[in-house]
């Protein structure tokens, strides 16, 4: 027998399929060890010594691993064709070594670009010893991280009260955030103005042209700053005669972009699927692991972590004959299109993503597959088949065109474009970042040089330059990847653990420092400047990619950045809290100290005016303070006011006609709000916070008055005539029925909802109970049978959060989870490791306990019967029980972390 050992329990149950009897294959369900998270798991005194332990959840996997291979023949690791499975064959090899489960068996390593019968069997036939290289390049990379994240992150706890952890590449990630959203602070907008004409033909074809120039000199983007410099354009225009100087016309191709690499495949998909990186990796995890169609598990694409951008021959082979049978000869180029990867530090060892079968159309695979795993196959397909195909023809052209006034020469300009041959096109066109209009895109009527044009409007338009966008997802992993910053594979990773973290949150599908993250990046580009500058971060990518190819040794690269970084480390250990926030309090000026509009130093204290603003450090992060504290108590989030907010963090907004008092917008320490009058003798006034998403700038005298009037009625329920109030509690805006409350959506306004969405948002409150479940068992949605053991396993929603179920099994989701992305592996691996701490369902750990005579479990002895209690004893009041801390904890932290 030969044991095959894979990552993941469906590809297990795939591959033993495919290799028949002689074979067991079993699944390590990803590492199976890490560094303990502790001091001590590196030690750079001891030439790096690193101490390994294996997780709880795979002890029981590894166990069974072991007994298997004791009575095998050969030991075939077959993990993922990446770093990463390199490591984790490494790690199961040391385990049954340590286990002494390997004699005389022989080792191989195999790797399986695509689950499909043919690339298994092709696989198996060429076996290679495990790259002592890539284990190597493993190994300096965790060190690192480890390093870098557990000698760091306790001096930023001790310096940043508040702040989370830093990371050696997901710090620098951050950086790229706030840098950007620094460059939109200090942006300062720039007027200028275009013109353009709109003409005819002799055959009144219209179309635009715009100035370039005038009087012999050429008139660029931003040259036209004033409105009265543009009306003199104008004027000359409108009186001016046009006719055409030339047009030139010519060819040009297109070529299609290569097949998609990780980094370009979580871009595209971003852009134009709206996926977040995560979720594009998720679905093409399923997709590579394999579907079942038609009674059969086949894999849909090729392995999805990988630099490379070109194919297999045979791969290219059976695209270039498709496209020919499909599209027509037309669009199958002469020879087969090569590609050359221009990425830094690119890792070009397998294929580009490409569909396994490219015969296997969307829509065949569309009826076998859930929605987002269609769009996503699509995609995949549209992009590989049409890097095969053949070049776009286009013609472009340019119409120069005079316009002569008083003697006066103005120069125009037309520019179009006219697609000849479609090409690629007919099937995929790539995604940008930034919509931009694009003037060649147009199509020109036709002209010729000495015909005169009509003159049918002149438009003058004004314009404000713009600060550079926040990054979207698909740009900042452009970005990185443009950089040489981390690897691919770890680019959703690393936007995810920037969330979880609270450093950036995203809106509209971009990202936006968060006010903890800028404090995180501005403490160690103070004090750490080396260490989250780019070209160094990308430097020590490089040499990681030189162990992998065996040029260094591992340990060197180890000790020659241990040396400087815990020196830099030692230097800032006795650096008071106050030196570090003079640094942050000059670093972040644009941010948090901004220029007032009327010349008021900003860092004046607008309470007692005589104390000076300066950063403060709390228990729960940074915020604005006086410097005369106690004296004077005034404090407001670290963010000055922003989105027109007065910048003094106090916004006279008017008097309160009914009792005359003063209106105030201000910015506390846990948001805005707007309050009536002053203190008066220790009795606080009336306050209302904002609504989330409220823009400041629109927050005027009437709605802070509908805002300090909440709650308000909005109506009586149609059922009883009990009011229905609307107000803004500790959990945000909601609407109130008798006992009854219901939080507002995205959308809804405390201050306009109505009686009708007011009595629907109850309704349905009411449907789910007190606890936001529904009354009646949630069936769940299914996600697939277990693959060793059977049955379904169903994804519900719980009292305290969603929860994977199977057999009586319960598994609460993590909270990078959600049950519309969780998929089967997942849940598997969720179910057998809670299986293996003694965990189960709510049912089970309530039934009523055995009678004390009963027999012990695994066990053939019985219990003594209890002893009757006394009449002392009995008539001894019972105390109450209190629920098993441990779970109501936990439920608690659950139901917090999701809010």
């Amino acid at each position: 027998m030969n044991i095959v050992v894979v990552e993941s329990p469906a590809k297990a149950k795939t591959i033993n399929k495919y290799l028949g009897p002689g074979y067991e294959v079993l699944a390590s369900f990803g590492h199976v060890r890490d560094l303990p998270a502790k001091d001590g798991s590196v030690d750079p005194k001891d030439g790096f010594r690193m101490l390994w332990e294996v997780d709880g959840k795979a002890a029981k996997r590894l166990a069974d691993i072991a007994r298997a291979v004791k009575g095998a023949d050969k030991l075939i690791l077959a993990t993922d064709p990446d770093r990463e499975g390199e490591a984790i064959s490494w790690h199961v090899l040391e385990v049954l070594k340590e286990k002494r489960a390997l004699k005389d068996q022989k080792v191989e390593r195999v790797v399986f670009n695509a689950i499909t019968k043919q690339s298994v069997l092709e696989a198996m036939r060429h076996p290679r010893a495990i790259d002592a290289a890539l284990v190597d390049a493993y190994l300096a990379r965790r060190a690192l991280d480890y390093l870098v994240g557990f000698t760091l992150s306790p001096v930023l706890w001790r310096k940043l009260p508040g702040a989370r952890s830093a990371g050696r590449v997901q710090s620098v990630a951050l950086r790229l955030v706030c840098d950007r959203e620094l460059e939109i602070e200090r942006f300062v907008a720039r007027e200028y103005w275009s013109l353009a004409a709109t003409l005819a033909t002799p055959r009144n074809e219209t179309f635009e042209a715009r100035l370039v120039g005038a009087d012999g000199k050429k008139i660029q983007r931003l040259d036209i700053g004033s409105g009265a410099e543009a009306e003199a354009f104008k004027k000359a225009l409108e009186q001016a005669s046009f006719s055409v100087t030339s047009v030139e016309a010519k060819p040009a191709r297109r070529n299609p972009p290569p097949p998609f690499t990780t980094s370009t495949l979580q871009q595209e998909a971003s852009r134009k699927l709206g996926f977040s990186p995560a979720h594009t990796m998720r679905l093409a995890q399923r997709l590579y692991e394999g579907i079942d169609i038609g009674g059969e598990t086949v894999g849909l694409i090729t392995y999805m972590r990988t630099d490379g951008i070109d194919m297999a021959e045979e791969a290219i082979g059976a695209i270039r004959r498709m496209i020919g049978s499909d599209y027509g000869k037309p669009y199958v180029p002469d020879a087969p299109r090569r590609y050359q990867n221009k990425s830094k530090n690119a890792q070009e060892a397998h294929e580009a993503i490409r569909p396994t079968d490219p015969n296997r159309s969307p829509r065949e695979v569309a009826s076998s597959v859930d929605r987002d795993q269609a769009r996503l196959y699509e995609l995949i397909w549209n992009r590989a088949v049409a890097s095969q195909m053949q070049s776009a023809e286009l013609e472009r052209t340019a119409a120069d065109i005079a316009a002569k006034v008083s003697g006066r020469l103005i120069e125009l300009r037309a520019t179009g474009q006219v697609i000849k041959f479609d090409g690629f096109l007919t099937l995929y066109q790539e995604g940008h970042d930034e919509d931009s209009e694009d003037e060649e895109s147009r199509r020109l009527p036709a002209m010729s040089a000495g015909e005169a044009l009509a003159k049918k409007a002149i438009a003058a338009d004004q314009h404000f330059t713009e600060p550079p966008p926040r990054y979207s997802e698909a740009a900042l992993v452009k970005r990185m990847e443009e950089l040489g910053i981390g690897r691919p594979s770890t680019y959703a990773a690393i936007l995810q653990v920037l969330q979880d973290r609270g450093y950036v949150r995203i809106d509209k599908k971009r990202l936006y420092p968060e006010d903890k993250g800028r404090v995180v990046i501005g403490f160690l580009e103070s004090f750490f400047t080396r260490y989250v500058e780019y070209d160094f971060t990308a430097a020590l990518e490089e040499q990681l990619d030189r162990i992998s190819n065996n040029e260094i040794n591992w340990k060197q690269v180890l000790q020659d950045f241990w040396v400087d970084f815990i020196g830099a480390v030692n230097e800032i250990k006795d650096l008071r809290v106050t030196e570090v926030l003079d640094a942050l309090n000059e670093l972040l000026a644009p941010h948090i100290f901004p220029p007032r509009a009327d010349g008021v130093d900003p860092r004046k204290c607008p309470s007692c005016e005589t104390g000076r603003l300066s950063l403060k450090l709390g228990k729960f992060g940074a915020f604005i303070g006086c410097s005369t504290y106690p004296d004077c108590r005034f404090t407001r989030q670290m963010t000055a006011g922003g989105n027109g907010a007065a910048e003094s963090g106090t916004k006279i907004l008017g008097e309160d006609p009914v009792s005359g008092l003063e209106v105030t917008l201000r910015s506390g320490r846990f948001g805005p709000y707007v309050q009536l009058g002053e203190a008066v003798e220790k009795q606080k006034p009336k306050r209302s916070s904002l609504p989330k998403g409220t823009e400041l700038s629109s927050v005027d005298l009437d709605m802070a008055l509908a805002l300090l009037s909440l709650p308000r009625e909005v109506g009586r329920h149609p059922e009883g005539g009990e009011p229905i109030l609307a107000g803004v509690g500790r959990f945000g805006p909601y609407v109130q029925h008798e006992k009854t409350y219901a939080n507002l959506e995205a959308g809804d306004e405390v201050l306009t909802i109505g009686l009708n969405r007011a009595v629907t948002l109850i309704a349905e409150k009411k449907l789910k109970g007190p606890r936001g479940r529904r009354f009646g068992a949630d069936p769940g949605r299914p996600l697939g049978d277990h693959p060793t053991k059977g049955g379904a396993i169903v994804v519900k929603n719980g009292r305290y959060g969603p929860y994977v179920s199977h057999d009586g099994i319960n598994a609460t989701l993590p909270n990078d989870k959600t049950p519309e992305a969780i998929t089967l592996d997942e849940a598997v691996g969720l179910i057998d490791a809670r299986a293996e701490s003694g965990g189960g369902s709510r049912a089970r750990r309530k039934a009523p306990a055995r009678k004390a005579t009963a027999k012990s479990p695994g066990t053939g002895a019985a219990k003594k019967p209890l002893a009757k209690k006394t009449a002392a004893a009995s008539k001894k009041p019972a105390a109450k029980k209190s629920p098993p801390k441990g779970r109501v904890q936990a439920a608690m932290e659950t139901r917090a972390s999701r809010k």
